[in-house]
């Protein structure tokens, strides 16, 4: 296959050596930014074209540029006929016509959920679904950046985490929402509080408590762009038990009640220590394009559709103010 990814930013170079470790060599590139072409073909040895009329043919295309480019990208794709793989979402604005027109032509249109690849996720996902400790009751989980450190090489007048519309807080919640609907199912309903606790110089509330309802569970996702060691921290409560994760640990711990033990559940495939985990960051989104890849040639399915994308977004969208 022949890929095309669109935008040369932190995310398209990530997708080019995504590709390259899957073993995918043809791979173009296009950015309206002459510095990034000439990065990319000098980084990755690949070709690429200042304007997608000067493209000679691709066979799936992979929106990696700003998420208020998206929609023209996925309807470029869609009018070529091309399955498309598209970063993390933030907003449900102009997806309807999208949807609508990729049905029509029977064009694949996967959005992003990362961290349902990531192995401590795909472990809790198996204790829920296997039903051992019963059904989950309720959850708390934090998951905090520090929004200066995430491109700090970038002016923050152009980099879209910095402006409300875009917002570093709303990226978060959609990031971390995809992977919650993924093991509890769809959200029937989010409610939050928010409010501006630092002083970033950023024109949006930095601080979101989110109470999220799926089916009977009840669960609160507490969200910032001020905490300066990363952080993602959850706690499950079960009818027979009690999961717990911290980022930094490399592996899960289930509390059984009948027992009154803890277990330590490495997280899938890739050990434990300091190696291991910075390896897990960059190998789910390896898996991510890999399950695309499946998906674009018929074997499976994606994780992720755009219909399931547009009602979580538009959940996003009433809440975000």
């Amino acid at each position: 296959m022949r890929f095309l990814v669109a935008g040369l930013g932190s995310m398209g170079s990530r997708r080019i050596r995504n590709l390259q470790a899957l073993g995918c060599p043809d791979i173009i590139g296009y950015d309206p930014k002459e510095e990034r072409r000439r990065d990319a073909e000098a980084r990755y040895g690949i070709s690429t074209v200042p304007a997608l009329d000067a493209l000679d043919g691709y066979d799936a295309m992979i929106v990696s540029t700003p998420p208020d480019r998206h929609v023209e990208y996925m309807m470029r794709s869609v009018r070529d006929g091309k399955p498309c793989f598209v970063e993390l979402g933030l907003t449900a604005d102009g997806l309807g016509p999208v949807l609508e027109a990729a049905g029509d032509k029977g064009v694949l249109i996967a959005p992003s959920s990362t961290f349902v690849f990531h192995p401590a996720v795909e472990v809790i996902t198996d204790l829920v679904r296997g039903g051992a400790y019963g059904r989950v009751l309720n959850f708390t989980y934090h998951s905090g950046q520090y929004l200066p450190d995430w491109h700090p090489w970038e002016d923050p007048r152009e980099f879209f985490a910095f402006r409300k519309e875009t917002s570093g807080c709303r990226e978060i919640i959609s990031f971390e929402l995809h992977w919650i609907a993924e093991v509890l199912g769809m959200p029937d309903r989010l409610g939050a509080g928010h409010r501006k606790t630092s002083d970033l110089g950023i024109d949006f509330d930095d601080t979101y408590a989110v109470c999220i309802h799926c089916g009977g569970v009840f669960g609160m996702l507490f969200v910032d762009v001020v905490s300066r060691f990363a952080t993602r921290s959850l706690i499950m409560n079960l009818e027979g038990g009690q999961i717990r994760w911290s980022l930094e640990d490399g592996f899960v711990r289930v509390y059984e009640a009948d027992g009154g033990v803890w277990l330590h559940l490495p997280e899938h495939d890739r050990g434990q220590g300091e190696v291991a985990m910075r390896n897990t960051r960059e190998e789910m989104y390896v898996d991510e394009l890999r399950a695309f890849i499946a998906a674009a040639e018929g074997r499976a399915a994606f994780p992720n559709t755009l219909e399931q994308e547009i009602r979580l977004l538009r959940l996003i969208d009433e809440i975000m103010g």
